[in-house]
């Protein structure tokens, strides 16, 4: 089934996670949105493909391939595209959690072998 424009997206899939460190991939379909809300650490998006649209705080931009963002601790953000658009999420400094080995999550380009 195809999301609605507008609907709200669950496309998180995670990549690989080191405790400390976590990699997440955002695919978002035309229309689709991630409502607003805060993370206790910092997050970094790195746009892969297509175009991002957000929010953080009072501020509203675009990211397109190859553009980063970064969302503070503790500030209120959401992010949506009208296009469609693909994004790699990096939340470090996980509060509370010792670094351990990568564990990696699936086949995929970015891993070896």
């Amino acid at each position: 089934m195809e999301p609605q424009p507008g609907e709200p997206v669950n496309a998180w899939r995670r990549i690989a996670d080191c405790g400390a460190l976590r990699l997440v991939a955002l695919d978002l379909s035309p229309g689709q949105r991630v409502r607003e809300h805060r993370n206790a650490i910092p997050v970094t998006l790195i746009v892969t493909h297509g175009e991002l649209r957000y929010r953080e705080g009072d501020t509203e931009g675009v990211a397109s391939a190859g553009d980063v963002v970064l969302v503070n601790p503790g500030e209120r953000h959401a992010y949506w595209s009208e296009t469609g658009c693909r994004a790699l999420l990096v939340f470090a400094g996980l509060p509370g959690v010792r670094a351990r080995p990568w564990q990696v999550f699936g086949p995929g380009p970015w891993t070896r072998g």
